[in-house]
């Protein structure tokens, strides 16, 4: 005797007439992987190799002070590394034989990041930008836009204000202008210090604000990374 279901009679044929085949071709088979969770991720590769993951049969040995210890079998390199507690790390893969060094690994990758940021921070550019006191919105705006493009690039910028001599009369005048140009540059650069009067020139410079901060406001996109500078316009050229 069939029995019913809870809905009453007999249950209705699937509507759509045959159950249409899964879309991404055979269905997958069930199990613990199924779903979102498809089963431990595979390790992330690190940036070095070091102790049982050295697989070459000598190594060049660097001392954990820094002292050479010469050619040796990569497991009297590593019995030397576990004696002092560290880690052999290969620093120079390609060399013949690979080059590895005893130090504790940790302090080893932050050292390597900060000697990066000491080199990226030596590669930073100075671009100047020149103006005039008494120069109108139009040139200012000029200047705005050359300088933003500077920073964009992760360039510093030197603005730098150049009096004639009648106008040492009146700095203020200067110290508006300059400051204007600051203050439109604001969204992609912090200056250094106030803008400092010496002799004939009014200068400040202006560092970038990180990369993922820059915008460009004054400039539809950004323009040549290499674009020259002001530097070398005269005083009395500008």
């Amino acid at each position: 005797m069939a029995i019913p279901n809870s809905s009453g009679g007999n249950r209705p044929p699937f509507s759509g007439g045959n159950r249409p085949p899964f879309a991404g071709g055979n269905r997958p088979a069930s199990g613990p992987n199924r779903g979102p969770n498809r089963g431990p991720r595979a390790p992330r590769e690190e940036a070095h190799r070091r102790n049982d993951r050295i697989r070459v049969p000598e190594v060049r040995v660097v001392g954990p002070a820094g002292q050479q210890l010469g050619v040796m079998d990569t497991l009297k390199a590593l019995n030397l590394a576990r004696d002092c507690d560290m880690d052999l790390v290969e620093i120079a893969p390609t060399a013949v034989p690979p080059v590895c060094k005893i130090c504790n690994y940790g302090k080893f990758l932050y050292e390597e990041s900060k000697k990066q940021q000491q080199q990226k921070q030596a590669t930073t550019k100075m671009k100047e930008v020149k103006m005039r006191p008494r120069c109108d919105i139009h040139d200012l705006m000029i200047k705005v836009k050359r300088g933003e493009n500077f920073l964009f690039h992760g360039n510093k910028v030197k603005l730098t204000l150049q009096f004639r001599y009648r106008e040492l009369e009146h700095p203020e005048v200067g110290y508006d202008m300059i400051n204007k140009a600051i203050d439109e540059l604001r969204h992609i650069g912090t200056p250094d210090n106030k803008p400092v009067l010496q002799g004939r020139s009014m200068t400040v410079t202006i560092t970038p604000l990180p990369q993922n901060k820059r915008k460009l406001i004054h400039n539809e996109a950004p323009g040549a990374e290499d674009a020259e500078d002001d530097s070398d316009i005269g005083d009395d050229e500008e």
